[in-house]
């Protein structure tokens, strides 16, 4: 295994997370890797003090750059590291470790083996997350799996490798990037499933792999979590529903 990885960090108003030392535990992992490797933190117009932090962060660290985005939600964060990422791999995390990034290694050998996209699966048990969150990620999980990627547990892993040019080829085409309302807030959407969609359409490999997932994240500047959550849950409905129409009438068919 000679991977080359370019790790992309969205940033939304992270600052309890930043506080609580989550860049210094992906520096420290990756520090002993023999593998090269970049870090781009994305911070998507935060409006707390995150963007201070991690400037103070990657002034100290080499390999690691911050890229101040203008503010967009999640999938255009990750989007303006993949435009940046130098390396063939891009694996993006979130900021608050909640899949802790020693984890890569579980997922960077299946690349030698055929496989263009590697997903971390928090399985079933998701240690951390309130029942409610549990019974909803069931209902998701099972009109997902009936309409879309049957072969798939977890779609919303926010722990993803992907060869670097498939990446350039598919995210530009995401209806997320279509919708020219003003996106407010930290608005995730679950464009990981038309992600996930588009890569198997377009005859590409996918592995999903078991990782360690704990819920870590300390941020309260992003909204209130139960807005959010009802918010996210609609969004998923609406994205299963959206794709799988979509597919119907050839939208995603390569020309």
């Amino acid at each position: 295994m000679n991977n080359h990885v370019s790790i992309i960090i969205p940033c939304y108003n992270e600052e309890n997370n930043l506080k609580n030392g989550v860049l210094n535990e992906v520096y420290d992992f990756l520090k002993s890797q023999k593998f090269i490797w970049e870090v781009i933190i994305c911070n998507d117009e935060s409006t707390d003090n995150s963007l201070q932090l991690v400037k103070a962060f990657v002034s100290k660290h080499k390999d690691f750059r911050v890229l101040d985005l203008p503010h967009g939600g999640k999938p255009s964060a990750v989007w303006g590291g993949i435009k940046e990422a130098k390396y063939p791999i891009t694996l993006f995390t979130d900021m608050d470790q909640s899949t802790p990034l020693k984890e890569l290694n579980k997922l960077l050998p299946f690349f030698d083996q055929g496989y263009n996209v590697v997903i971390g699966s928090r399985g079933v048990s998701r240690e951390g997350n309130s029942p409610i969150r549990k019974i909803m990620a069931k209902g998701f999980l099972f009109a997902r799996r009936l309409f879309l990627l049957p072969q798939i547990i977890d779609t919303q892993c926010g722990f993803k490798a992907i060869k670097t040019d498939l990446a350039k080829k598919i995210f530009p085409n995401l209806q997320f990037f279509k919708d020219k309302t003003d996106k407010k807030g930290w608005r995730v959407s679950a464009f990981d499933v038309e992600l996930l969609f588009m890569a198997q359409k377009w005859g590409n490999k996918i592995k999903e792999v078991e990782v360690d997932w704990k819920n870590e994240d300390l941020s309260t500047t992003k909204g209130d979590d139960g807005t959010r959550f009802k918010k996210e849950s609609k969004q998923m409905i609406q994205e299963i529903i959206r794709v799988k129409r979509n597919d119907l009438q050839g939208i995603y068919d390569q020309k």
